[in-house]
């Protein structure tokens, strides 16, 4: 039996990794490029192809990954005459990989079984680090039929995954999970401004809280920024922090949940990109909390 063929929108950060594995994990991969083209060019070297279009993509495929910014990035590639519902394929099974709103994620697979084809969230945890390796979360909300179908394929580039159940839920579990790790990060940066406003250097409480209960992966890679300057430890963007945020919020609003610290946690990232910061990584939050305390920032970001 033949291998399926794959396609991939969205070769960022986190998807050039994700795609990398299933191209030489020997997948058939079919690409959608976008302005950056090193690793557009990087996976067509192994092998893969490209299409100018998401309809002709599908055309190509068999299952279709999406990881791009959100939900409208994500509805702009669905619908409309260029979008991969006009492609037609029937039996396609379409696996959003994007942090997407749940509400619209619901909406679009209704409309997928409309056009004969399988709409899916399988949203990520982890770092690029991760996608490269091949090891990242996956959270997956789809019927068991379909995730029988796509679970060797998602084998490829997750070491962990958890099928949560019916379509949806994938979503929902993945921002629930980016309000802990975002809240950690304002809580992080906060405390740490409180510390060294106090006269406690930066590396006297790593020495402490990097050492004790409350360190945790998120907290290493957040605090690389602060204690060694590394920017490319923690490649989340303040925007994407923000605009999942926002869904979090809206999600809260839906279902009429109690959500105070939610909300402060989504301004803290609101604040820093109101001041044209957003392309800023989530770490960099510290020093602007420290900034806004009067204290000189650990690096220049």
């Amino acid at each position: 039996m033949s291998q399926p063929v794959i396609g991939f929108i969205g070769v960022g950060f986190m998807g050039a990794g994700m795609a990398k594995n299933l191209v030489t994990k020997g997948y058939p991969l079919v690409i959608m490029g976008n302005k950056n083209r090193e690793p557009v060019e990087r996976l067509k070297a192994l092998g893969a192809t490209e299409a100018t279009s998401a309809k002709e993509l599908a055309q190509q495929c068999d299952m279709v990954h999406l990881c791009v910014t959100g939900s409208p990035q994500v509805e702009s590639l669905m619908n409309g005459p260029h979008g991969i519902f006009a492609s037609g394929k029937k039996g396609l099974i379409v696996i959003d990989c994007s942090t997407s709103n749940p509400v619209s994620t619901k909406q679009l697979a209704v409309a997928a079984q409309a056009h004969g084809m399988h709409f899916i969230d399988a949203p990520l945890g982890r770092t690029p680090v991760e996608a490269e390796a091949g090891t990242l979360d996956a959270m997956v909300g789809a019927d068991d039929a379909v995730f029988a179908k796509v679970k060797p394929v998602i084998e490829c580039w997750a070491a962990n995954i958890v099928h949560l159940g019916p379509v949806g839920l994938g979503h929902t579990m993945k921002l629930v999970n980016n309000f802990l790790a975002m809240g950690y990060a304002a809580l992080f940066s906060e405390a740490l401004s409180i510390a060294r406003k106090s006269g406690l250097s930066k590396d006297q409480f790593h020495a402490v809280i990097g050492s004790g209960r409350m360190r945790s992966p998120f907290y290493d890679t957040f605090m690389k920024w602060t204690i060694d300057g590394d920017r490319n430890a923690h490649k989340f963007t303040i925007s994407n922090a923000h605009k999942d945020m926002r869904y979090m919020a809206s999600l809260a609003n839906e279902i009429g949940a109690l959500s105070p610290i939610q909300a402060m946690v989504k301004n803290s990232f609101a604040a820093m990109e109101a001041q044209g910061e957003g392309q800023m990584f989530v770490p960099m939050l510290a020093d602007f909390v420290a900034e806004q305390n009067g204290l000189t920032p650990s690096h220049k970001r």
